[in-house]
């Protein structure tokens, strides 16, 4: 079995510093490196992330740094930038690994803009002779990063690997579930961001509890229906991946998402909505994305498809919801 000692974080965000708890946590060696200097600076002199994850205690083994090139010696790499950075982030670290081909496990939440490229498509074409893995579930970062139990799944087509990497990540608190769909992990990842944006609308127009339990079953449909004609499999999205993370991001307060769905069915404006946020909520940018390559593909995702319209069409949230409502009666 592959050895990790030394793993490298690659995005200084909430998450991925949640993620630097979990490995420090763990006994590896951690090196997280962050875009950001006052990031990297903050967590120097401070042990804490004030931008992204104020008033949690960090854990002293965590190293960060600006410097791509610390992260080239390390046994394996989670990406955690931004899904629509993902691309020149990737890139800029291909050219600092060199030689070194480690494995790499792509975490951000997201389908690319323009491409509709999921993170995996991004990283064959930026990292095309690193192994990859897939780390997704229902996980608020302020949570794992204070050691709160969590589960999550890890999606690896390389069995031996992906036994590695549980290993390396695991604990009493942080629970890796190993699977072998990494695409069926990831669609359930990226477009659940999307519907809680919907889920959002739903409670700010005050539709009641029956009409946002319907748009998470039905939500759920539309993902199941992407990731099988991605290649990925129906059950996976029935897990923590999929229905788990799901759930929690429609449901949870803490949901970036769903706090500018809220908004959003308040009537603020998508500017308004995201005000003073630091944070970036991904579904507001994987919206497009994730209907666009619904079309290509020929996979109906009228959710999505409604929320993308709100964000990016100007349509209107009624007329939308109505919309929805007068969609043809079917078998479920």
């Amino acid at each position: 079995m592959t050895e990790i000692r030394r793993i490298g974080i690659l995005g200084g965000g909430a998450w991925g510093t949640a993620l630097a708890q979990v490995v420090a946590r763990s006994g590896h060696a951690t090196t997280l490196w962050a875009r950001e200097a006052e990031v990297v600076e903050a967590i120097a002199a401070r042990r804490e992330n004030t931008p992204f994850l104020p008033g949690i205690a960090l854990d002293p083994a965590i190293r960060a740094t600006g410097s791509l090139g610390d992260l080239a010696d390390s046994d394996a790499i989670l990406l955690v930038a931004p899904a629509q950075h993902m691309r020149s982030a990737t890139r800029d670290l291909a050219r600092a690994l060199g030689d070194r081909r480690p494995p790499v496990v792509l975490c951000a939440k997201g389908i690319e803009t323009g491409s509709g490229a999921l993170m995996t498509e991004v990283a064959a074409e930026t990292l095309p002779f690193c192994p990859q893995a897939v780390l997704s579930g229902p996980t608020f970062a302020a949570e794992v990063a204070r050691g709160l139990p969590t589960a999550v799944t890890l999606a690896c087509s390389d069995a031996a690997l992906g036994a590695a990497l549980v290993q390396a990540l695991g604990a009493p608190t942080f629970r890796p579930y190993l699977g072998d769909d990494p695409i069926g992990a990831e669609v359930g990842g990226a477009v659940k961001n999307v519907l809680a944006i919907a889920c959002g609308i739903v409670m700010g127009r005050r539709l009641g509890d029956n009409a946002r339990a319907a748009l998470i079953t039905r939500g759920l449909a539309e993902i199941v229906r992407l990731a099988t004609v991605l290649g990925g499999r129906a059950e996976t999205c029935m897990g923590l991946s999929g229905l788990g993370d799901l759930t929690l991001t429609c449901a949870g307060p803490q949901s970036r998402n769903l706090s500018t769905g809220i908004a959003l069915g308040q009537g603020k404006s998508l500017a308004e909505a995201q005000e003073g946020k630091r944070s970036i909520a991904e579904g507001v940018a994987s919206a497009a994305a994730v209907a666009g390559r619904a079309r290509r593909e020929g996979v109906e995702m009228p959710i999505v498809a409604a929320v993308d319209a709100v964000l990016n069409r100007g349509a209107d949230i009624d007329a939308e919801i109505r919309a929805l409502l007068a969609r043809p009666f079917r078998e479920e």
